[in-house]
């Protein structure tokens, strides 16, 4: 089976379809792909194994042996994915506090040398905004944050660290988010939180989930 007429979903491998959004605006396309993600978990088909969301895009997973149904294809080509079957969740809003800079953000001062600006400057730019949770990934309750300040976009490390502590606060590309536990990473940290934000006997065990907005406070 090929893309279908309206060329909105392609072929991943003979199991997984991937759906890609396209168009000006990063919060927009991942509005949708959220939108869409919600759609096929409500759909409950048989023939998926799993969906996976990403900033812009959803993959859809199909069970071994399975074709996509007419639902699934249904959903994967309407061009605005926004209509949903039950009451969508209330986005929760997190406050999380954050100690900007010192040895708590050992990159916050090269990054303010990047961009011409002044550590202060840095810290009020990146507090200012109210981020939304556009999906998850790279490691278990690590949330991909949009809504970062264009002036404070940074490419990650040349050389990505072996042990990122737990709590930092960090930029990536176009993208900021929080480290919910040590491992490896190449993003630029800024600042660190005490808040807890993965616990895998929780249900869910990620504090941060897709739509969720998040607030940071200097303290």
């Amino acid at each position: 089976m090929g893309e279908t007429s309206l060329q909105t979903w392609r072929w991943v491998g003979d199991q997984a379809i991937l759906r890609e959004f396209r168009g000006d605006g990063l919060a927009r396309r991942n509005e949708s792909a959220r939108a869409l993600y919600d759609r096929l978990r409500e759909l409950r088909l048989v023939e998926v194994e799993d969906v996976v969301p990403a900033a812009a895009s959803v993959l859809v997973l199909l069970r071994a042996g399975a074709k996509p149904p007419f639902d699934l294809l249904s959903a994967l080509e309407n061009e605005e994915p926004t209509a949903r079957a039950t009451v969508p969740r209330e986005p929760r809003v997190h406050e999380i506090e954050v100690a900007y800079g010192g040895d708590a953000g050992p990159d916050l001062a090269d990054l303010a040398r990047l961009h011409g600006l002044d550590e202060r400057t840095v810290v009020a730019l990146h507090a200012s905004t109210q981020y939304t949770v556009g999906f998850l990934g790279f490691s278990p309750g690590f949330a991909y944050l949009i809504g970062l300040p264009a002036v404070l976009a940074t490419s990650r490390l040349a050389t990505p660290r072996t042990r990122v502590p737990a709590g930092s606060v960090a930029v990536g590309g176009e993208f900021t988010g929080i480290y919910p536990r040590p491992t490896p990473g190449g993003w630029r940290i800024l600042g660190r939180t005490d808040a807890s934000l993965f616990d895998p006997h929780a249900d869910p065990p990620s504090r941060l989930l897709p739509g969720d907005r998040v607030k940071f406070v200097p303290r």
